[in-house]
């Protein structure tokens, strides 16, 4: 069995000035933007981590930053002032024994984002179960056209800035408020970390279950997130969940809630589809307060920039400059991006993999394309989407969809087998209810399919929350070929 280390508590602080940072796991994407922001501040940054490879080597490059590929005791030899310990670092790491050796001081990546850019800054907090980087994305953007662009950590690359992180000297900085645990020597959610002065609550529904072991786990974080608002602050809620409505009562703060229901705040009054852009109405206390523009498909994506309104509304950000904000949005790397066409075949990459992600992307999808013949293929990654907990919900996620492809699953350790995610039974339970569907053992088996499938119109959606063996591509490049092969 490998060595594990305790850290001291006692060391769980930021110093004065620690002008040299190491940064343990600085290749995940969250680490490799805290490690950008700490450069930019002025602060030499060095850091390791077990799997160096582009994109986030290429960025840390640019940087300027130091990586050391592989974990080991020796990367603290030249003792920095201050370690970032990232989540995926467990307690047998080499340099996290290192590290209670040395007994330098520590922090978890929530924590810097607290320490070095959420003091000062007025801290607005995008959270739940189910579409946080979009929202948190719309909020920033805008935020940005609205003339008060803010800092910013977000889970995706953000189209009007190009990254995922912005840094700012004006009031605000908006954070995706993850639920995930925060280190291996802090098992609290994200969140709890990231002092909200307001915050955006999406949606409350079972995941993480290597973390969470029900849905009353979920709730408890949730809800000690919700307590954390000041009194002076405010909750924007999607009041339409059962199970937000629960939990804001939890709040010390004003809570508003937002929805498509009579008794939401912020109602959503009419969605009208127009291809990949939408427009819907709103009525705030009842009173109409116009329409709005939205240029990405599906009523998710409505409630997610009525929640942005509502707060921005709050925050005495004018409507129209609000409404123009909004029609202007660029959207978000992964959140049904189109990565190209050939041979006709559009081919879309979505971050989706809870059902319920699932569910809401492909009703998205079949409003942007109605006429056209609706692709998915599936990879379940996730811990969760990789246990059988979500087997039932998964065979009634895909409805609206021509065909469905799944990909065999990477089997998950030390799980038993019975309670792993079964990729056959999803494909015979989609079959059973009526929608055409098929099982592949590996990505170049989808790929080798979809060259013989594919049609002209046809529009292929990708639902990973991972590379997929960079599958977008690669299709684009096989059915190109296919077409110069007819063309000759």
């Amino acid at each position: 069995m490998s060595q594990a280390t305790t850290l001291d508590p006692a060391r769980n602080y930021c110093p004065d000035n620690p002008h040299h940072i190491h940064i343990i796991g600085i290749c995940g994407t969250g680490m490799a933007a805290m490690a950008g922001m700490l450069k930019h501040e002025g602060y030499r940054i060095t850091g390791s981590d077990q799997n160096v490879y582009p994109p986030m080597s290429d960025f840390l490059a640019e940087c300027g930053i130091e990586v050391q590929e592989g974990y080991c005791a020796e990367n603290l030899e030249d003792t920095p002032n201050l370690v970032i310990v990232g989540n995926v670092v467990r307690a047998t790491n080499p340099e996290a024994i290192a590290l209670a050796e040395h007994q330098i001081p520590y922090l978890s990546m929530p924590q810097a984002l607290g320490e070095f850019f959420l003091t000062g800054h007025r801290s607005l907090v995008v959270t739940g179960t189910h579409g946080k980087t979009t929202t948190s994305s719309l909020l920033a953007t805008t935020l940005h056209r609205a003339g008060s662009t803010p800092g910013f950590m977000i889970g995706g690359i953000v189209e009007a800035f190009g990254s995922n992180f912005n840094i700012s000297q004006a009031p605000y900085f908006v954070v995706e408020g993850d639920e995930y645990d925060t280190a291996f020597f802090n098992k609290v959610s994200k969140f709890h970390h990231y002092r909200p002065e307001c915050a955006i609550l999406t949606s409350v529904e079972f995941d993480h279950a290597d973390i969470f072991a029900d849905l009353e786990a979920i709730k408890a974080s949730f809800t000690e997130f919700i307590e954390r608002i000041p009194p002076h602050g405010l909750l924007v809620a999607h009041t339409d969940d059962e199970v937000v409505r629960e939990l804001v009562g939890h709040a010390r703060c004003p809570v508003v809630g937002y929805g498509l229901q009579d008794n939401c705040r912020w109602q959503v009054k009419e969605v009208i589809p127009h291809g990949l852009s939408t427009t819907f109405t709103l009525a705030y206390d009842r009173k109409n307060v116009g329409e709005f523009t939205l240029p990405m498909p599906g009523v998710h994506n409505v409630l997610n920039a009525t929640a942005v309104i509502a707060l921005l509304h709050h925050l005495g950000f004018p409507l129209d400059a609000v409404r123009q904000g909004l029609a202007t949005f660029e959207g978000v790397k992964r959140r049904q991006q189109i990565r190209g066409c050939a041979a006709g075949v559009t081919i879309v990459d979505d971050f989706a993999h809870h059902p319920t992600a699932v569910t809401e992307t492909v009703k998205a999808l079949r409003m942007a394309w109605p006429e056209s013949r609706l692709i998915i293929i599936f990879e379940p990654r996730t811990n969760s989407s990789r246990r059988s907990i979500f087997q039932q919900d998964y065979a009634v996620a895909f409805q609206g969809a021509d065909q469905v492809i799944v990909r065999e699953h990477v089997p998950l350790e030390d799980i038993p087998i019975k309670q792993q995610f079964s990729s056959i039974t999803l494909v015979k339970d989609l079959k059973r209810k009526g929608l055409e569907a098929a099982y592949f053992q590996d990505t170049d088996a989808i790929i080798n399919h979809i060259a013989t499938v594919a049609k002209d119109g046809d529009v292929i959606a990708v639902l990973s929350n991972g590379g997929f063996d960079n599958i977008h591509e690669r299709l684009l490049t096989v059915l190109a070929a296919s077409e110069q092969e007819k063309d000759a």
